[in-house]
């Protein structure tokens, strides 16, 4: 006998066919199906909650596993306010089954709904901060990566730019134009990010079927944040191009 989840369901039979009383084969073993479980959904983690089977552990244990002992048991408590009481209770059974001495420690681990959400937000805030890692590290190479265009671009412009400021530009003004431009190209560049993380969360929504929640505030932020590496990287080259001798750059080749 077995009861199944709505997946399970859903994946064997078909056309609303109705499963009770039809016989399924778990490996070899066949077994008819005495009910099905309501739809529950995903877990908190994750985890699809209706794609189970329930089974006698006994038939389980001498028909498919070929083991004598359980990996895993599940338990309810009747309120959240009992939690504490029933995990001091479950704890005490545990020892005393496994004849376990006032001062030797535990051979088994019960994890609590509390502690599964705790290791869940440590393991979202190590993977923030890889990831923040990674973004900075990818900025600090792109920065320097838009300096360098820019220090070949006045090398291969000092003739423009002598002839600008033999003309009347200020120093202010040729660093204004350089400094454009690398913000310019920066902003280009995270502009083109948000669109290609956008196309990727949604690639990894429909495919994996993840929920993604994306957030203009922070494609804008990112945008900024974007113009800002390159006002910072391209101060230096806009600065050195203000600072070149007319003269030497007119007699340039």
């Amino acid at each position: 006998m077995c009861v199944l989840g709505q997946t399970v369901v859903d994946g064997l039979f078909q056309n609303n066919e109705d499963p009770l009383g039809k016989t399924v084969r778990v490996k070899d073993l066949p077994c008819r199906v005495i009910g099905v479980f309501t739809p529950k959904g995903m877990s908190a983690s994750g985890q699809d909650q209706d794609d189970f089977i329930v089974m006698p552990y006994t038939t389980v244990q001498k028909r498919i596993t070929g083991t004598f002992w359980l990996d895993d048991i599940f338990c309810s408590a009747a309120s959240r306010e009992t939690m504490a009481e029933t995990t001091r209770q479950i704890i005490g059974l545990l020892r005393e089954r496994h004849h376990l001495h006032a001062g030797e420690p535990d051979d088994f681990n019960i994890r609590t709904p509390e502690e599964l959400i705790r290791a869940q937000l440590q393991a979202s805030h190590l993977l923030t901060l890889l990831l923040a890692s990674t973004a900075s590290l990818s900025l600090i190479v792109g920065g320097v990566g838009i300096m360098n265009i820019m220090l070949v671009s006045i090398t291969q412009r000092t003739r423009e730019i002598g002839i600008r400021m033999a003309i009347g530009a200020t120093e202010g003004d040729v660093q204004l134009q350089f400094l454009s431009e690398a913000v310019v190209i920066s902003l280009l560049g995270g502009i083109f990010g948000v669109v290609l993380g956008i196309l990727g969360s949604a690639l990894l929504q429909n495919t994996l079927h993840w929920q993604m929640q994306l957030s203009v505030q922070i494609m804008i932020f990112a945008s900024l944040f974007a113009a800002a590496t390159g006002i910072f990287f391209g101060y230096y080259p806009s600065k050195k191009a203000a600072q070149l001798n007319p003269i030497e750059s007119l007699r340039y080749e």
